[in-house]
């Protein structure tokens, strides 16, 4: 096997989604494995990091053994021997970023949303498109093992006829006075390109559509439950974005189902992001790492609640884990794969950019219908 590298520019290599999750997680393994097989080649990422802190940065290089690094963006650009650009920096700055890298030729890969916007994604895609770039986006949580493996029930007909689904994501996020917050105070400020909506829902479409199907409008409430917070030096700030939304979602096949995401609650549920589908044939309840099943014949028959006294029925002993059936590879890495097999290959990628646009617009449309109360549909963006 041949083996030869592709310049990528990883732009936000200093941010937390940069550094621990497509370094730390994706591209180093790739490197120290000794490439990507692809053909008869095996491809290995040549690294130029992007960041704005200069001794991060040169920290981060370091421990990955990587020489190229740098503060200017525009430089990194210029060099012709990094053909793809990877976007992990500010959500603000990212169609600015992208724009550049378009121009600059290079095929693209960002994380999300893609923008802030539909028209300012299907911008993005045009003038890719008119270049002949590939243009792909980062849509992760599919392919963690609890949502493969409820995925794989799907796929195999377990459920029957879907009657409904719940997605339920969030923790409490400190507001910086009782305690350090854990989220950056840019995701609390509508110039930042903050807002739980903005940023979490574009992730719940392309996980509820690769399970269930597309969904077709959606009604949502929104609120900012904490209006004031501190942020990293210690001053006080308002908060101009939602922080809690409950959306109800309809399906093209008209299931009806929920999504419910919130920074202001505290976790009693089996994971911090879970997805239950129920249907005819049985149900199903996915966290991260795990999956739970309870099927028509097993499920147990409730006839009424008892308002005297509790019965003590222990309703999640009546499921039954489902077993880990594959060694399941980490979803950065995943991704990162299928976008250099595109590239190179020209392989088929479902998380292109046309896909992150269809992300952004589930946000969008979550948005205008808290803003406007009433249902939005969402129409084909692909064109």
């Amino acid at each position: 096997m041949a083996v030869r590298d592709i310049g990528i520019i990883v732009n936000g290599a200093t941010g937390r989604i940069g550094a621990t999750q497509h370094l730390a997680n994706a591209l180093a393994p790739i490197r120290a494995e000794g490439g990507l097989p692809i053909g008869d080649d095996g491809i290995v990422p040549r690294l130029l990091l992007v960041g704005r802190d200069i001794e991060r940065l040169a920290g981060i290089a370091q421990s990955y053994g990587i020489d190229d690094w740098t503060t200017d963006l525009d430089a990194a650009l210029a060099k012709s021997d990094f053909p793809v650009f990877f976007d992990a920096a500010a959500t603000s700055q990212r169609v600015s970023a992208l724009s550049k890298a378009i121009a600059a030729g290079k095929h693209i890969y960002s994380e999300k949303p893609v923008a802030p916007s539909v028209a300012e994604g299907r911008a993005l895609l045009q003038a890719a498109q008119a270049r002949g770039l590939k243009a792909g986006a980062v849509e992760d949580k599919l392919n963690l093992p609890g949502l493969q493996k409820i995925l794989r029930l799907a796929q195999s007909g377990y459920f029957g006829r879907i009657t409904g689904f719940r997605l339920d994501f969030g923790w409490w996020v400190f507001d910086g006075a009782e305690r350090p917050s854990q989220r950056p105070s840019w995701n609390y400020r509508h110039s930042g390109g903050g807002g739980l909506t903005h940023d979490m829902v574009p992730h719940w479409r392309y996980v509820i559509e690769g399970i269930l199907g597309p969904i077709r409008r959606v009604v949502t409430a929104a609120a900012t439950a904490i209006p004031e917070r501190v942020d990293e030096d210690g001053a006080r700030y308002s908060v101009d974005v939602d922080d809690t939304s409950v959306t109800l979602a309809e399906l093209a096949n008209g299931t009806v189902g929920t999504i419910i995401c919130s920074w202001v609650t505290r976790v009693r549920r089996d994971d911090l992001v879970t997805l239950q589908i129920d249907g005819t044939g049985g149900s199903a309840l996915a966290g991260l790492h795990r999956c739970w099943v309870q099927n028509a014949a097993d499920t147990p028959t409730i006839r009424r609640l008892n308002p005297d006294a509790d019965i003590g029925a222990d309703y999640r002993g009546q499921w039954k884990e489902v077993a880990d059936a594959n060694t399941y590879s980490n979803p950065y890495r995943i991704g990162w794969e299928n976008f250099l097999r595109h590239v190179i290959a020209g392989a088929p990628l479902n998380c292109d950019l046309a896909a992150g646009i269809r992300d952004v617009q589930l946000a969008e449309a979550c948005s205008r219908s808290a803003a406007e109360r009433k249902w939005i549909t969402l129409n084909d963006v692909s064109g």
